[in-house]
């Protein structure tokens, strides 16, 4: 294969992986479209809907090890296949839910595994076996497609509701998501997952010839540098990312226009992403990654003075600094993770460290509502978001084998 045929299947790849995360991102995240009508249908509180929410972000979280194991031993076709099963099945039964433990179990726990397999974990794989070094350009675009999935899952599900009531909408979309397994099943995976002739096997060893296992590597410290880096700096996105859009309303922003400068900063995701992976291979990795956490601390400093003195100016600034900054680090992170555990079985290893980035995002919006109804306000949220967002820098600043 020569480097043009080679790029021309690197890029099919790509747009596969894009594909799939914007349909693990969207149908995930349309919950947020049901909520009010299922609410109104049975008659539950807030709390008892949002569960359901809750417990699907942190299933995702937490089945990624598993993702990853699954992918190393049996490879993407499965990986793939599972989610667009799981996918159909779930949305199916939570079409005929009558109890609030059905939708937990289908859309919490179905869908949770669902957006596992089709995520982020599963194309950081696949991408590493074709991009090589250049991985974090191409992770870039497919973290970007999770902006774009809510953009396109939101408002088709609307529709959908309004067409055929929430029940019908979750009929079309589990069968949405079986017709598409037959497809998605039947590509030249063993091709796919063989990655491009012109780079390494992605079976050799680590830059230190060492053998990872999921044992070794969480005994060494970049593991956990990079687990907590994960975790911090989702627990202080998601603390105020929760409420972003209530706090511009309460600093007397009319709710359109909050509602609208928030969303903007989903567009601004793919041009952040873009600028820090661009600057990986000018200044380099560390010196890049410091930079989107700096530009993320200034946000929540704008953030905090829009409240004092409300304007357009600050407003802007606080989007385009934390909005494009939100997952800006996420690529390479992961290609930092792959480079220094690659092997046989970085699919389980990435998939665990990526377990800090779920649970960081349950726990940071939740705190983040807990501090503001102890306080009665959003400095003090501000206050813990900051602190997070800086823990979450500090691997970068002291870890030896992340300061190179």
């Amino acid at each position: 294969m020569d480097n043009r045929t080679a790029g021309r299947a690197a890029l099919a790849v790509l747009g596969l992986c894009f594909v799939l995360t914007v349909l693990s991102r969207g149908l995930n995240e349309s919950f947020t479209v049901f909520l009010l009508p299922i609410s109104k249908d049975f008659g539950w509180d807030r709390a008892e809907i949002i569960s359901i929410y809750s417990l699907s972000a942190l299933t995702s979280g937490l089945a990624a090890p598993w993702i990853g194991r699954l992918f190393d031993h049996s490879g993407p076709r499965v990986v793939y296949g599972l989610g667009l099963l799981l996918l159909g099945v779930a949305f199916a039964i939570a079409a005929r839910a009558q109890q609030l433990w059905q939708l937990q179990l289908s859309i919490g726990v179905g869908i949770g595994l669902a957006a596992a397999c089709l995520g982020n974990v599963t194309s950081s794989l696949l991408l590493a076996r074709w991009f090589g070094p250049r991985l974090p350009t191409a992770m870039a675009l497919i973290y970007s497609a999770m902006g774009a999935g809510t953009l396109l899952a939101l408002p088709l599900s609307q529709l959908l509701i309004d067409a055929f009531g929430w029940r019908g909408a979750y009929q079309i979309m589990g069968g949405f998501g079986l017709v598409l397994f037959v497809p998605i099943f039947l590509l030249p995976w063993r091709r796919i997952a063989e990655g491009s002739p012109l780079l390494p096997k992605h079976n050799v060893t680590s830059h230190d010839d060492r053998t990872w296992t999921l044992g070794s590597a969480m005994r060494h410290h970049a593991f956990w540098a990079l687990f907590s880096t994960f975790f911090f700096t989702a627990v202080g996105i998601f603390a105020i990312s929760a409420q972003a859009v209530a706090y511009l309303i309460d600093v007397g922003f009319p709710p359109l226009q909050a509602a609208t400068a928030w969303g903007f900063s989903g567009a601004l995701l793919l041009a952040g992403m873009m600028f820090i992976s661009w600057l990986d291979g000018v200044i380099g990795r560390r010196r890049s990654i410091l930079l989107s956490y700096s530009l993320t601390i200034s946000g929540i400093v704008m953030l905090y003075y829009l409240a004092r003195f409300p304007n357009w100016w600050l407003l802007a600034g606080f989007i385009v600094c934390f909005g494009s900054m939100q997952g800006s680090r996420g690529p390479l992170i992961s290609a930092t993770a792959m480079r220094i555990f690659r092997g046989e079985r970085v699919g389980t290893i990435f998939g665990t460290i990526s377990i800090g980035s779920g649970l960081g995002a349950a726990l940071g919006s939740w705190s983040g509502g807990l501090i503001h109804d102890w306080t009665g306000g959003y400095d003090a949220m501000l206050g813990f978001a900051l602190i997070n967002i800086v823990a979450g820098m500090i691997p970068f600043l002291v870890v030896p084998m992340l300061r190179r």
